[in-house]
């Protein structure tokens, strides 16, 4: 079952079970899907990897909502935005942990022949495939930064 069609039928069951927060959270990113589906010159279909980078985007929005109003003092708020991204989180694939992601972008740099900070762009280019929606961006980046420094 592709992923858009299983948000839509986990939609279905979480009105009948009157699961209001779970219920609201789908339809939220089903609108998100949505509306990146219509964004351009002609509305299409997205494809799985697409929908997950959908995905990614919305649970880091409530990652970054929910410190916002943890900063702010709005405690019932940031617990809202962190159940919100949970429920997001079920449905992405499983997160790399820092020592895979390093192996990743070892693996990448022998690969494409980096060997400076200068081509960190050539190497981020060549390892989003394979870390789409499993780990978080910035510190994919970080990392590659930090070994292509080391590499120098």
């Amino acid at each position: 079952m592709a992923l858009k069609e299983k948000l839509q039928s986990d939609l279905t069951q979480s009105m009948r079970d009157r699961d209001e927060l779970r219920a609201g959270t789908i339809r939220m990113v089903l609108t998100a899907i949505k509306n990146e589906e219509v964004s351009g010159k002609e509305a299409r279909q997205l494809s799985e990897a697409e929908v997950i980078r959908v995905l990614s985007r919305e649970a880091k929005k409530r990652r970054e909502a929910a410190e916002a109003y943890e900063q702010a003092g709005a405690r019932d708020r940031a617990d809202n935005e962190k159940a919100e991204g949970q429920i997001i989180a079920t449905y992405l694939p499983e997160q790399l942990g820092e020592s895979e992601i390093k192996d990743l972008i070892s693996a990448t740099i022998a690969e494409t022949g980096a060997n400076g900070p200068q081509q960190m762009g050539l190497v981020m280019k060549s390892i989003q495939p394979k870390i789409a929606g499993r780990a978080d961006g910035g510190l994919v980046s970080s990392l590659v930064r930090a070994a292509l420094s080391e590499g120098k």
